[in-house]
C-alpha cells in the first residue's frame, strides 16, 4: 500500500496510506448507482405513483431530481468528513495535503472538476428515459480519464485533487470524526491554563490535533515532543507537563475559549 508523508505547519510529517484504486472505483460505482436509483425511483414516484401531469415539468425535474444528484458528492463530503456513502462503505476519505480536514474551497474545487458527470445529471430531462443508459455509459467512458490521472500521479490524485490540494486515503490512517479539534469541555468552573493558545491559527490547532492522533496510532511520541517545544517557543510558555498532556490541555483551552468568543 503506497504511503505518503504530509508535512504540517510544525515541520512534523504525518503518514497516510493512499486509498488503492480498486477501492475508489467500487466507492464511485456505489455512489453512481445510488444516483441512478434515486433518478429512476423519483421519476416513478412522481409520474407513476403520484401521477403528476406529464406536461412541461422540466423545471420541476431539475429542482427535485437533478439538483440533489448534482450536489450529492459535495454535500456528502462536507457533512460526512470527506466521505460519500460509497467512500464510507469502502473506508476511504478525502483529506487535505496539509494533513487535516479540507476547507470548503477545496471541497468546491473537487466538486466542480466532476463536470463530466453533469450531462448525465441533466440530460435525461430533455430526452427520453431510454437516454439514461446512454448518459450512464458516456459518463463512465469519460471517467477513464480520471483513472489515468490517478494511476499517473504519485499520490493517486485525480485532476480535482491536484488542483484542490487533496488526496484520498484509508480511514484507518486518517483522522476520524472523533479526532477533530472539537471536544466536550466542562464549561462550569473551567479555568484555562494557556489563554495564549488563541494566538495560534486554526491551521495550527488542526495540526496539533493531527499530531496527537497520529502519535497515538503509531506510538511515535517524538512527534508530540517536537510540537510541544515549537508551540512553547512561539507562545512563550514554560512548564514541565508531558508533551501529550500539554497539547491536550491546549486543545481543551482552545475549545473553551473559542466558544466564549
Amino acid at each position: 500500500m503506497p504511503i505518503i508523508n504530509i508535512s504540517t505547519a510544525f515541520n512534523i510529517e504525518l503518514e497516510f496510506e493512499v486509498a488503492p484504486l480498486p477501492k475508489r472505483i467500487v466507492a464511485y460505482t456505489i455512489d453512481f448507482g445510488l444516483m441512478l436509483l434515486y433518478l429512476v425511483s423519483m421519476k416513478y414516484l412522481l409520474y407513476q405513483v403520484l401521477q403528476i401531469p406529464d406536461t412541461s415539468h422540466t423545471g420541476f425535474d431539475i429542482l427535485v431530481i437533478s439538483l440533489p444528484m448534482l450536489l450529492y458528492s459535495l454535500l456528502c463530503e462536507l457533512w460526512m468528513d470527506g466521505q460519500t456513502v460509497g467512500k464510507k462503505l469502502l473506508r476511504i476519505r478525502v483529506i487535505s495535503l496539509k494533513g487535516g480536514e479540507p476547507t470548503l474551497g477545496q471541497y468546491l474545487i473537487r466538486w466542480i472538476t466532476r463536470f463530466f458527470e453533469w450531462p448525465f445529471l441533466f440530460g435525461y430531462v430533455f430526452l427520453s428515459d431510454t437516454a439514461i443508459l446512454v448518459y450512464a455509459f458516456s459518463t463512465g467512458f469519460l471517467g477513464i480519464g480520471v483513472l489515468i490521472a490517478i494511476a499517473a500521479t504519485n499520490k493517486s490524485q485525480r485532476i480535482g485533487d491536484l488542483v484542490a490540494g487533496t488526496v484520498v486515503v484509508l480511514t484507518r490512517s486518517a483522522m476520524s470524526v472523533n479526532d477533530t479539534v472539537f471536544m466536550e469541555v466542562q464549561q462550569k468552573g473551567y479555568q484555562p491554563m494557556f489563554p495564549e493558545v488563541m494566538k495560534l491559527s486554526d491551521g495550527d490547532i488542526n495540526t496539533i490535533k493531527s499530531v496527537l492522533t497520529q502519535s497515538r496510532k503509531t506510538g511515535n511520541r517524538d512527534m508530540c515532543y517536537r510540537v510541544d517545544q515549537k508551540v512553547k517557543q512561539v507562545l512563550g510558555i514554560n512548564g514541565d507537563m508531558l508533551p501529550e498532556v500539554f497539547l491536550e490541555k491546549l486543545l481543551e483551552d482552545y475549545n473553551y475559549l473559542a466558544t466564549k468568543e
